[in-house]
């Protein structure tokens, strides 16, 4: 069993900039890809980001390329979602999850997040 833990959400103006961390304990967290995902209501959940276990590959939704970045530190079992540039159209509650997939497809991963509010005001 892996438990994560965000953090980091809160409001920012847009073209400001926030970090997510995601917090892992549990089984060995580098065993696992890490990914981003988040979700406004009455739309569907959008994959924002994923990391292979050792952090050699990364993919990016294309609404957020070249804005967003993930990261990991299986040293502190933690992954982080650097969010620059941000955009009211970001506003949405983001989580991590945990696999043995780097994909994009949410029902792949095993552990979940409870996430966090990002509102990117205009």
């Amino acid at each position: 069993q892996v438990q994560l833990v965000e953090s980091g959400g809160g409001l920012v103006q847009a073209g400001g900039s926030l970090r997510l961390s995601c917090a892992a304990s549990g089984r060995t967290f580098s065993n696992y890809a890490m990914g981003w995902f988040r979700q406004t209501p009455g739309k569907d959940r959008e994959f924002v980001a994923a990391i292979s276990p050792r952090g050699g590959r990364t993919y990016y939704g294309d609404s957020v390329k070249g804005r967003f970045t993930i990261s990991r530190d299986n040293a502190k079992n933690t992954v982080w979602l650097q969010m620059n540039s941000l955009k009211p159209e970001d506003t949405a509650v983001y989580n991590c999850a945990g696999g043995s997939d780097t994909t994009y497809y949410y029902p792949l991963y095993s552990y979940f997040g409870q996430g966090t509010q990002v509102t990117v005001s205009s």
